[in-house]
């Protein structure tokens, strides 16, 4: 692009990173708590219990992260190309 952005592309960019974070926290959401049931639902033991919270915390920003990065980078890529 080149010379200033117009207030409708800067509306337009506004847009898609909400819906990037918006839907990339919904699915870090989902991923959580589908990794993190078995903790969350049995009486699992401590370390046991302290692994699958990890695994869910870090199976959920993989999953924020890869949301983001497909809306925000990916896609208007494939859209212009």
């Amino acid at each position: 692009m080149t010379g200033p952005r117009t207030q409708a592309e800067r509306d337009a960019a506004t847009v898609e990173i909400m819906f990037a974070v918006v839907t990339g926290a919904l699915l870090a959401a989902l991923l959580f708590f589908v990794c993190a049931s078995p903790a969350l639902f049995s009486d699992l033991g401590g370390a046991a219990e302290k692994a699958w919270l990890t695994t869910a915390a870090t199976t959920a920003t993989a999953g924020f992260a890869a949301r983001v990065l497909q809306v925000l980078w990916w896609l208007p890529r494939k859209r212009r190309g």
